[in-house]
């Protein structure tokens, strides 16, 4: 296990910069998810952080020590890729061993260190089998197994589960997230799906074009989030973002209030609209609906919400759950 510190990072390839003064710090056994769009940075800030991308600017700690010259196999680290570069032509043993047959270990301690992994990944079974006879989750273990053996500092996580059907995925997310609880080994992990972030991160870092928005707790990014970008990106369906009168009278240049705390009703004090459809999932039921002053808004209510498209409502933010922001974009 290992502290992570990320001191003002920067990365460019020629004159496009990529990464603009990155500061991140991550406590011994933490796991920190870097999210944001497609193009954003986050997996070329977690290729430098392994030494497979040289960095222009800045320093990159672990464990205490600089490790911006060193080689990825000696800064101690474990990655596991989206594609889980496995090798076909190996059975699943063989794979997971790879990396300790190349340094020159022993094959008692090979062997007994691949038994422990696959017992902690349900592999035992399928130690003898090639990656082509097992299922994507399988193939998914090997990888993490594959990291797991050589005990690293820091494990690395690229997008790992984004091949993975939606079923598998929050099987897999769950999985990995109890795996680290269970190693304790400090993990940063990339992914664009805000949900994984939310589900599995002790902190969130949200990139935007290669540059910091925000970093926390995911219920502090969700209820207290420092701008605009975050305020959008963080959050399933995101928050309603409504400029204009509304805002004015408000005193900001932009209010937001998320699905959940739209009040729904059929008459009262509130912004009035027209649905225009409404979703009904069982458990809930997401209501779109046009506002004059403000465009179209979503809320969400209970399952068995008695709604239809054409219906007149009045949404009513809870109190309490208005979020200001400025001209700058900046929460107020």
């Amino acid at each position: 296990m290992a502290t992570v510190e990320i001191r003002n990072l920067r990365k460019a390839y020629g004159v496009l910069e990529v990464l603009h003064d990155i500061s991140i710090d991550i406590a011994d056994g933490e796991f920190v998810a870097l999210v944001g769009p497609s193009g954003c940075g986050k997996s070329t800030l977690l290729r430098s952080i392994a030494g497979l991308e040289t960095i222009n600017g800045g320093e990159i700690h672990i464990d205490g020590r600089i490790v911006n010259d060193l080689a990825p196999k000696d800064r101690d680290i474990a990655m596991v890729f989206q594609n889980y570069a496995l090798y076909p032509h190996m059975d699943v043993a063989a794979n997971m061993g790879f990396a300790l047959k190349l340094s020159g270990r022993p094959k008692a301690e090979i062997d007994e260190r691949v038994g422990k992994a696959a017992a902690i990944l349900d592999l035992t079974r399928q130690l003898a089998r090639k990656p082509v006879a097992l299922s994507g989750g399988q193939r998914q273990r090997v990888a993490m197994g594959r990291a797991i053996v050589r005990d690293p500092k820091v494990f690395l996580f690229d997008e790992p589960l984004s091949n993975l059907d939606a079923k598998l995925r929050v099987q897999m997310r769950a999985e990995i997230r109890e795996l680290q609880q269970r190693l304790g080994t400090t993990t940063i992990y990339v992914t664009h799906d805000q949900t994984e972030a939310m589900t599995m991160a002790d902190k969130i870092a949200v990139l935007n074009a290669g540059r910091l928005e925000q970093v926390g707790a995911p219920l502090d990014l969700y209820r207290a989030p420092a701008n605009l970008f975050v305020a959008g990106f963080i959050g399933s369906p995101q928050m309603n973002l409504i400029t204009g009168s509304l805002a004015q009278k408000a005193g900001a240049d932009t209010i937001g209030v998320r699905p959940e705390h739209l009040v729904v009703s059929r008459d009262g004090d509130g912004w009035r609209g027209r649905v225009i459809s409404a979703e009904h999932l069982g458990s809930d039921t997401f209501i779109h609906v046009e506002v004059a002053e403000a465009g179209r808004l979503t809320a969400r209510t209970v399952g068995d919400m008695p709604v239809a498209a054409g219906d007149d409502v009045v949404l009513t933010p809870a109190e309490g759950h208005l979020h200001r922001f400025g001209a700058d974009g900046k929460a107020l």
